[in-house]
């Protein structure tokens, strides 16, 4: 499915959202009035770039727009994996993107974010998975490390991860292993607009309600153990 088809069908109402190599800005009309449009296309590799683009645009938000919603339009292979992008400390200009959707939520902007198609690696967390709200279209991929990456991290033994997987959706790929650990808040089937206004109409309820997803990965059984290690670290620091 295009992006201008995906954009179509979110926005029946309208929208003004453009291109910059792979990095899309702009904003949409909905029922509940304009939102703010950002994300990636082609399956992009987030760089420098890509990662000031968006941050630009976020700051540029929440200056112009006060408390406008965001819509994240997510399709990644995950940060972009080059030496000159580590010489020019890639991570920290993603800590900046990242930090500039923390101050746009703490200035009372709610988000949304959509996979449209691919979610990987550092591309994914600090972005897509930034958002109050996280969905994933049915046909897309998402992932951080695949086994044999992890693998090598951890020095635990492929064979051992494939084990482990089978069991653990921590371990694991795709878009049900993420619901059940709570990255993921739900599944379209399609682009719908009236998906998007429904999921609009509760982001900012849980955008002042905090980080459930230690919560929900504990109810979907896929993160059993980080809401009680989490309340024994925070019970020592108080």
């Amino acid at each position: 499915m295009s992006q201008k088809c995906i954009l179509d069908a979110l926005f029946p109402d309208g929208h003004a959202v453009t291109v910059t190599g792979y990095a899309l800005t702009g904003e949409a009309q909905t029922v509940a009035g304009p939102v703010a449009v950002l994300g990636t296309t082609a399956g992009a590799a987030i760089d420098h770039r890509i990662a000031l683009i968006l941050a630009a645009f976020v700051l540029d938000t929440v200056a112009q727009h006060p408390k406008r919603s965001f819509v994240f339009l997510v399709d990644t292979c995950g940060q972009a994996l080059s030496r000159s992008q580590e010489l020019l400390c890639l991570n920290g200009t993603l800590a900046h993107l990242t930090q500039c959707i923390d101050l746009a939520r703490r200035h009372g902007h709610s988000s949304i974010s959509l996979v449209t198609a691919n979610a990987v690696s550092g591309g994914f967390l600090s972005f897509g998975l930034m958002a109050d709200l996280v969905y994933a279209l049915a046909d897309a991929h998402v992932r951080v490390m695949d086994l044999r990456a992890i693998s090598r991290v951890t020095k635990i033994p492929h064979e051992r991860l494939v084990e482990l997987s089978a069991t653990s959706p921590v371990f694991s790929p795709g878009i049900e292993n993420y619901f059940r650990t709570g990255g993921i808040d739900g599944v379209w089937e399609e682009a719908s607009a009236e998906r998007m206004v429904d999921a609009l109409a509760i982001a900012d309820e849980v955008r002042l309600a905090g980080d459930m997803r230690m919560t929900y990965g504990q109810r979907r059984q896929g993160r059993r153990l980080a809401g009680g290690i989490a309340a024994k670290v925070l019970g020592t620091l108080s």
